[in-house]
């Protein structure tokens, strides 16, 4: 039998149907049609035209995969983000138009070069402070990208306030202006570095950069509806004082909660100070390790200067200081420390020292990131266990011992990320070596 009579043979024996899926990931397609060709050609579709232009259309704005693609804290975080981005874009047109009155917009006696003056100071004011916010705390946005993306909303109320506040003040308008602009350019910063962290963060499938595209279309969308409430609000209440500042501060109180319930809504899964306090202090009274959402409900998300004077701030993180100078040291500490590293820690990478109530870390210069992590949770340990200057080491160093690996295998297991500790700089840093005690060290 030839090949052409078994395959004639085959098609006359069998019934095949072809079917149409339709979208942009193996793990969310949707059946749009089905072809069939008994007794005669046949096309079945599925879905409405509706449907198909509403899945294009969302495509645009959720990443490719979703939900799948994305932590599950990605849809509350983005509806949240949303509603106070559209609050923001809204209070922006009512400042905006509060600031071009004060600079003299619609009145003859002001100068084209008076305004273009006052407006440079604005943006060098602004530039200047975003490299100082930078310098300054460039290198904790990481490690608190909760507490600072909520920081950076709070700034830019304050930014948009000062600009509402200018034209009732005349005499120092241009103080109020630069220091509004002072206020906008810390969020810039703070805002765009604690996005890519959270990028990183919600991305499950190395799809950061598509996540970072649809946040830019969400961000457009909201935008240009706040634009259009914004200058429909605008025209409203022009000329009427007390309904401008009745809808700003109604649209700020309610920025400011869509900003809380953002943040909250985030179950990160790195490890920072404060999160491995909380972690630690669980596993050493339970045996067992929190999930990341357990933990986004226990930690702090309002800002230090607010939490450290609050009641409830007994967190272990507070206890330890993590990279000391040591030429801080008094002789007596000085003198305690070589003594405690000539008895604890003639192998490790780091030292403990007890200070003030305090436990502090000493890094050694070549402590890689995982060594960080040990000597930090070391000192969480001793904190925790603080009895007494005498047993202290021993005691902590025994738990370590018995309990460290058992403690990353859970926290691995639970979802976290134990690869490095996200912490502040380190910028001081120290170098020991060992010589017989009738040499001198060089």
């Amino acid at each position: 039998m030839d090949m052409k009579s078994e395959v004639k043979k085959t098609s006359q024996s069998q019934h095949l149907i072809i079917e149409e899926w339709n979208g942009s990931s193996s793990t969310k397609l949707f059946k749009t049609a089905i072809i069939s060709a008994s007794p005669s050609l046949f096309i079945h579709r599925s879905g409405s035209r509706f449907n198909h232009i509403w899945r294009r259309l969302l495509q645009a704005f959720v990443p490719e995969g979703f939900p799948g693609s994305v932590t599950p804290d990605y849809l509350p975080f983005q509806i949240w983000d949303s509603l106070q981005g559209l609050s923001t874009y809204i209070r922006t047109m009512l400042s905006t138009q509060a600031l071009l009155s004060a600079i003299g917009v619609g009145e003859k006696s002001a100068t084209v070069l008076g305004a273009t003056f006052q407006w440079f100071l604005r943006d060098l004011t602004g530039m200047l402070g975003g490299v100082l916010f930078t310098c300054y705390q460039g290198s904790n946005l990481d490690s608190n990208a909760k507490m600072w993306r909520l920081v950076a909303d709070l700034l830019n109320d304050l930014g948009m306030l000062m600009d509402l506040l200018s034209p009732l003040f005349p005499s120092v308008f241009v103080f109020v202006v630069c220091l509004g602009s002072l206020s906008r350019s810390f969020t810039g910063v703070a805002s765009g570095a604690t996005r890519a962290a959270l990028t990183q963060h919600f991305a499950l499938q190395n799809n950061a950069a598509d996540i970072s595209a649809k946040e830019g279309s969400q961000e457009t969308m909201a935008t240009m509806i706040g634009m259009a409430f914004g200058m429909l609000l605008a025209r409203i209440t022009i000329g009427n004082a007390l309904a401008i500042w009745f809808c700003f501060l109604s649209l700020t109180m309610f920025h400011m909660y869509a900003n809380y319930k953002a943040v909250r809504c985030l179950a990160l899964t790195s490890l920072n100070l404060e999160r491995m306090s909380i972690l630690l202090q669980h596993f050493m009274e339970t045996d067992q390790v929190l999930s990341p959402d357990q933990v986004s409900t226990m930690e702090h998300v309002l800002p230090i200067w607010i939490t450290s004077c609050s009641k409830n701030s007994k967190l272990l993180h507070k206890q330890v200081d993590l990279g000391l100078r040591v030429s801080s040291l008094d002789r007596q500490e000085m003198m305690e420390l070589l003594h405690s590293a000539g008895s604890f820690y003639t192998k490790a990478k780091y030292m403990l020292l007890e200070r003030k109530g305090i436990i502090v870390v000493i890094v050694h210069k070549d402590s890689t990131a995982a060594e960080v992590l040990y000597s930090y949770i070391h000192a969480l340990v001793m904190a925790n266990l603080k009895k007494g200057t005498n047993t202290i080491h021993s005691e902590s160093q025994s738990w370590m011992d018995k309990h460290y690996e058992g403690f990353i295998e859970k926290l691995k297991s639970s979802g976290w990320k134990t690869e490095r500790l996200l912490s502040h700089s380190i910028i001081w840093r120290a170098n020991w070596k060992y010589a017989p005690a009738d040499k001198k060290i060089d």
